[in-house]
């Protein structure tokens, strides 16, 4: 059973789903609103199949890039295909407003952006295709069949999100994990993740008891000198970047641990108030940039910590 890589335009960079081609065939990830239509549709007819034909809709986490073309494709399938999302993150399919209030729950507090709720209320309203409710609400357990013999495993790998999951193709091992996997990050330079424990956690399951042979990445994440991994790892490939990203964790984390011990500050770096751990990683890169890891990440830390004072002083 062959896997094939579906890329859709958008801006500067591609957006990476995957087609199963199962005889119960199915999508994992729909990138945004436009993503069925100009991506999937013209490079699945290039393969022989058809867009019409998916039975399954399989979201790895609740980002934007990730699920903005679900409510598109299901359409596009006649709304047969049954779309798939951890309980966690479903509320992000269900409501556009979601991503709103993960904003500013999370990272839009450090980036003083004025218009930055209303920022997020167009990207939402523009990249997400529809507002609809899941199909199968998943926990990580259980096994969807794709017809035949063959069948998907579900594992749940928060830390990205609270809701990412892998799906792996049973006997073949081949594992699908959106985000959850970050290196070095993506075009941004730096990892994002919301829960920093729980991200650990996930990267050693996957590394200890999955042990994937074939990873399947969302983005080409990069390696520490900046050059980036593909979206499709074989074996040796995808324990490096295990073990890569765990790595990195661990100096990230030290580095926002020392931070917060010794008390956030405001200031006038563009890192604030996490200045001292952009400056032990040598991170220079733009912290602005959506969706803002350094500042996702660094919150991460701060939420497992909050016994640390956050003093608002210049």
């Amino acid at each position: 059973m062959k896997i094939h890589p579906l890329v859709s335009p958008w801006g500067r960079f591609g957006l990476y789903s995957f087609f199963i081609d199962a005889p119960e065939p199915a999508i994992v990830d729909t990138g945004i609103a436009s993503s069925p239509a100009e991506g999937m549709a013209p490079a699945l007819e290039a393969l022989g199949r058809r867009i019409e034909d998916v039975r399954w809709i399989l979201l790895t986490h609740g980002h934007i890039d990730h699920l903005g073309g679900a409510h598109a494709l299901w359409e596009l399938t006649g709304r047969r295909a049954k779309v798939v999302i951890h309980e966690a993150d479903a509320p992000m399919l269900r409501s556009r407003r979601a991503h709103v209030d993960e904003y500013l729950a999370g990272r839009g507090p450090y980036l003083h952006d004025p218009d930055g709720e209303a920022k997020q209320l167009a990207a939402a309203q523009a990249v997400i295709s529809g507002e609809m409710e899941p199909t199968v609400l998943v926990n990580g357990g259980e096994t969807l069949s794709l017809g035949g013999d063959v069948t998907v495993s579900v594992h749940a790998i928060p830390g990205h999100t609270p809701g990412s999951v892998a799906y792996v193709v049973d006997g073949q091992n081949d594992v699908f994990v959106g985000d959850a996997v970050q290196v070095h990050g993506a075009a941004n330079g730096f990892p994002g993740f919301v829960d920093p424990i729980a991200y650990r956690a996930s990267l050693e399951y996957l590394r200890d008891e999955i042990r994937p042979n074939h990873l399947y990445l969302g983005h080409p994440y990069r390696t520490a000198n900046g050059e980036p991994y593909g979206v499709e790892l074989d074996r040796e490939q995808a324990r490096k970047a295990l073990q890569g990203s765990l790595e990195i964790e661990a100096r990230v984390g030290d580095a926002a641990r020392d931070c917060l011990a010794a008390g956030l500050h405001d200031s006038a770096s563009p890192y604030s108030p996490f200045a001292p751990a952009a400056e032990a990683l040598g991170y220079a890169g733009d912290p602005t940039l959506e969706p803002s890891p350094f500042f996702t990440s660094m919150h991460g830390y701060r939420t497992h910590f909050t016994h640390t004072t956050f003093d608002h002083t210049a």
